[in-house]
């Protein structure tokens, strides 16, 4: 029995800001991949470099298992993997070069590698797959245990022949998601990530994954391992492994993490059914569109099911900036679903990105205005992040020189020329968060005076920390002003 022991590059401590959120999933795509292999006789094994310090500690994995193959396999469910940052590049070449002095044949899957095998292969991997990698992975695998070294007819792979890198045509996509294993679960030290996340929030999340892949075309989205579809599970199946969890490891909530939640008609309905008849009560959080979220029965039948937190990419309050993005989506309907969502006990979320080129001072004020009024649960701020395979990176990368991607999720670089400096838009960073924060104090307060004997504790310090917004936004608005000014 052939040994694999799997790996991926996401250092949570490499990400300070990661780090101290302490909300850590484990590699979702990595244990799809475990879980298939193992059903086709492979022995199987996990080094988890979530919690750890140093890429160099997988020395000691490679010695106690003593693998035929290494596969750092990436979790492209995880938005932070997309990001390919500099710092789990770095940690992903030191592992491939270790393994390989170990006598493994070393396998990549990552959205990072799909863009930059060459360099994955200089670095010490033998083989790169491209895009969606399990059924890549399973034909590599037996086609190196025969001894075969003719590797052209396997669809979607990178590899070095003749001293160049060659990438073969890619492979199909899988369509029948229900016939995948579920994830090897079992793999996982599920107590250290439910300790982290009892620590830092007093519940238990675990994530899950129905669909692979989003039809819609956003131009600065890259989608390098499942690509511009929407296959999905059956709500059967869904449940199926929302049940395996909740009886397995008790956990609280479920993070959804697809790109976009229950696209297809009636899913979410049959779904919201399914977990009544089973009795399962879990709470959930998912990413989704303001234009799905318009009509009344779709918000009402994620309440339902369990829904308190949707995050929306709604992006810029400027609909001249959502068109040029390709969003498809309007600023009135980032408006009715918000509201929508609110009615329906749902707590809306916003992804808003600075930078877009084009976008001026009229339009960033549009989206600070949008914040101020619709007063999301949540905000999550970034700039304009061009990757490789899309339309926005295409527009800028000539601007592109030294730096193409971020050290860690936190750094916030705007890396091509645009109306304001790099400067100015980490601190429009700070001061929109600060005025945010401002606001939702203000409308705390609001409440309190309404309503001053439904005052809690905690109400009551969000009401009082008006005090410290209203300053803090105000010295944060004259630093942004002063950068303005020196564009």
């Amino acid at each position: 029995m052939k040994k694999i022991l799997f790996t991926h590059s996401y250092f949570l401590r490499f990400d300070p800001k990661q780090w101290q959120l302490g909300q850590p999933y484990p590699p979702l795509g990595t244990l799809y991949a475990a879980a298939l292999m193992r059903q086709h006789d492979y022995a199987v094994s996990l080094f988890d470099t979530m919690f750890i310090s140093d890429p160099e500690e997988i020395t000691q994995a490679l010695t106690t298992h003593r693998p035929d193959f290494l596969v750092i396999y990436d979790d492209g469910f995880n938005y932070l993997t997309k990001m390919c940052l500099t710092n789990m590049r770095s940690a992903a070449f030191s592992m491939c070069k270790i393994a390989r002095a170990e006598g493994c044949k070393v396998i990549v899957s990552s959205s990072d590698s799909t863009d930059h095998f060459a360099e994955y292969l200089n670095e010490g991997a033998d083989f790169v797959i491209i895009g969606e990698a399990e059924h890549t992975l399973l034909e590599l695998a037996g086609h190196i245990e025969k001894g075969n070294e003719d590797y052209s007819a396997i669809n979607g792979l990178a590899y070095i022949k003749n001293s160049q890198a060659i990438k073969t045509p890619g492979r199909p996509v899988l369509k029948d998601l229900d016939s995948t294993p579920m994830p090897a679960w079992d793999l996982v030290d599920m107590e250290l990530y439910r300790e982290t996340w009892l620590k830092h929030t007093g519940y238990f999340s675990l994530n899950m994954s129905t669909t692979r892949g989003c039809p819609f075309k956003c131009n600065w989205c890259a989608k390098p391992i499942y690509g511009n579809r929407y296959n999905s599970r059956s709500p059967e199946n869904v449940v199926e492994e929302i049940k395996l969890l909740k009886d397995r490891y008790n956990i609280d909530h479920i993070w959804f993490c697809d790109d976009i939640f229950g696209l297809k008609p009636g899913w979410i309905k049959v779904m919201a059914e399914l977990l009544e008849k089973e009795q399962i009560n879990i709470r959930f959080k998912i990413q989704s569109r303001a234009d799905l979220l318009v009509e009344e029965d779709t918000v009402k039948a994620l309440a339902e099911a369990g829904c308190e937190n949707v995050w929306i990419g709604a992006e810029s309050g400027s609909q001249k900036i959502l068109d040029a993005m390709d969003k498809g989506i309007t600023v009135e309907q980032i408006s009715r679903a918000t509201s929508l969502m609110k009615h329906l006990g749902i707590k809306p979320s916003f992804f808003i990105q600075f930078g877009y080129p084009g976008e001026l001072k009229e339009d960033i004020g549009l989206t600070i205005d949008m914040i101020n009024e619709l007063l999301p649960f949540e905000i999550g701020i970034s700039v304009s992040y061009p990757l490789p395979g899309t339309v926005f990176y295409e527009k800028v990368k000539a601007d592109l020189k030294k730096k193409t991607n971020w050290t860690d999720s936190d750094e916030m670089a705007l890396m091509f020329h645009n109306t304001f400096p790099p400067s100015y838009y980490k601190q429009l960073h700070r001061y929109v968060h600060q005025n945010y924060h401002k606001h939702l104090a203000k409308n705390s307060l609001v409440k309190l005076i309404r309503s001053p004997f439904r005052t809690n504790a905690k109400s009551l310090r969000k009401a009082l920390s008006v005090l410290y917004h209203t300053p803090a936004t105000f010295i944060e608005g004259l630093r942004l002003r002063k950068l303005e000014v020196q564009k």
